[in-house]
């Protein structure tokens, strides 16, 4: 028998707050026949940027978070805007909130932040050889320090709660298990 899909008899989206709508769906259980309401965020996929330099140094970013109301350590990443591709946007946000660019951007894939009430999906791209090439552009709401570290003390900074942004992590588990970092430096 297994899980099915439950049908959707209505979707309706009731608010938009320019970085995500909200949707209600009327939908039937096909284990109950039960109907009921589910409350979606629809928003733009995300992109996360792994940018590490020739040095072997990951480029990562510390920022206020209004959500947790917290400074949090991270790695560059943003909204795909209409009409980029996700390399586009993890190209853009890159240069903005750090000011560096990379010749080599390798995806290493997406998760579902939250499919429960989420529909987008936030993609990870490895940047390699990154350079700093300009200031950063930081937008009126943005207030980013940029700072770098050796990336085999990445996983010290997961365990001692210093990373604790589930998307940046995540972000660094595709990295890890993709392979040795140093082979994936390497590959072209």
């Amino acid at each position: 028998m297994g899980v099915k899909a439950w049908d959707i008899i209505k979707s309706e989206v009731r608010d938009d707050y320019k970085i995500f709508r909200l949707r209600v769906d009327t939908a039937k259980s096909p284990r109950t026949e039960g109907v009921h309401e589910f409350y979606i965020l629809e928003s733009p996929d995300w992109v996360n940027v792994i940018p590490i330099t020739r040095e072997g140094l990951v480029v990562l970013v510390r920022q206020f978070r209004h959500g947790t109301k917290e400074v949090t350590l991270e790695i560059p990443g943003g909204l795909v805007e209409p009409g980029d591709s996700p390399e586009d946007a993890a190209r853009r946000e890159l240069l903005e909130e750090t000011g560096y660019s990379a010749p080599h951007f390798l995806y290493l894939g997406a998760v579902a932040p939250n499919p429960a009430f989420l529909n987008n999906r936030c993609h990870t791209f490895l940047a390699k050889d990154a350079t700093r090439i300009q200031m950063q552009s930081q937008d009126e709401k943005e207030d980013i320090e940029v700072l770098t570290c050796p990336l085999e003390e990445v996983k010290e900074l997961i365990r001692k709660g210093e990373i604790t942004h589930s998307l940046v992590i995540a972000a660094f588990y595709r990295l890890f298990v993709e392979g040795t970092p140093e082979s994936l430096l390497t590959e072209e």
